[in-house]
């Protein structure tokens, strides 16, 4: 299990923005922001932070990938819709990814810092292989 995940930005305010406006969506709320030498930060979560934002340059942009669970396909297709409506880009839309299980219903977006962000929700026939 992954207990956090934290990116670095290059534009933390448009990134914060980006961010609270897109896991909003899912019910993901800013639950934390300070800024420590110098240092900002923005932690997500629905009880704790367990995503989190910072400021410093990424070393090679679209590396990373994170999956966040949608708790229904129509949260995954709002995600969607509210990422790019925030300055996301494409990088798949909602619908079945056959080839990871059979109900496996995802949409993936670049964030701003064109790091690769998922929503996916698995339904009741189909698991993670």
């Amino acid at each position: 299990m992954i207990d956090h995940v934290g990116l670095k930005v290059t534009d933390f305010v448009l990134s914060r923005d980006f961010y609270t406006a897109t896991l909003g969506a899912l019910g993901i709320k800013l639950l934390a922001e300070f800024e420590y030498d110098g240092v900002k930060s923005a932690g997500y979560g629905i009880d704790r932070p367990t995503f989190w934002l910072g400021t410093g340059k990424t070393l090679r942009g679209g590396d990373t990938h994170v999956a966040f669970v949608a708790s229904s396909r129509s949260a995954v297709e709002a995600f969607y819709t509210v990422a790019l409506a925030a300055g996301g880009r494409d990088n798949g839309p909602p619908g079945l990814r056959l080839h990871y299980s059979p109900d496996y219903y995802a949409a993936f977006v670049l964030d701003p810092d064109g790091n690769n962000i998922e929503a996916v929700y698995v339904g009741p026939q189909g698991g993670r292989p």
